[in-house]
């Protein structure tokens, strides 16, 4: 099992939450602060750690199967993004899907941490999910 931190369009009641098999819940929970999130091409969010800011970004983590982290989840990962392991808001780590190295270097994504969360910048889009 993998434990994974996600804070996109595979949460629950997403558009990609099948692609998790049926993994089950562990937490609704945050980021511990230090995070900054990128909306890439108002498709996906995209964590970036960053010690020098004090935000955390909201979202929700599973016991994922290892078949189904390597078979169902990271295969509709977008390219701008890459595995990697962050810090929750009580102090443990997890799996999650980071800011690709070079990506922010390249000025394209919008920077959203001031929403705390993807579900609160799509509001601002008018959509859900």
């Amino acid at each position: 099992m993998a434990r994974m931190f996600l804070n996109g369009q595979a949460m629950e009641g997403g558009p990609f939450h099948h692609h998790l098999r049926g993994a089950p819940l562990v937490a609704r929970t945050r980021t511990a602060p230090g995070y900054r999130l990128f909306s890439i091409r108002d498709v996906c969010p995209g964590l970036l750690p960053d010690p020098g800011v004090g935000t955390a970004v909201e979202g929700e983590v599973y016991d994922v199967p290892d078949e189904v982290l390597r078979d169902h989840l990271l295969p509709t990962e977008p390219p701008e993004l890459e595995f990697g392991i962050i810090r929750l808001q009580d102090g443990s780590s997890s799996f999650s899907m980071v800011l690709r190295r070079g990506e922010l270097e390249k000025g394209v994504h919008q920077d959203i941490s001031d929403f705390g969360g993807w579900r609160p910048y799509l509001k601002t889009l008018g959509r859900e999910n």
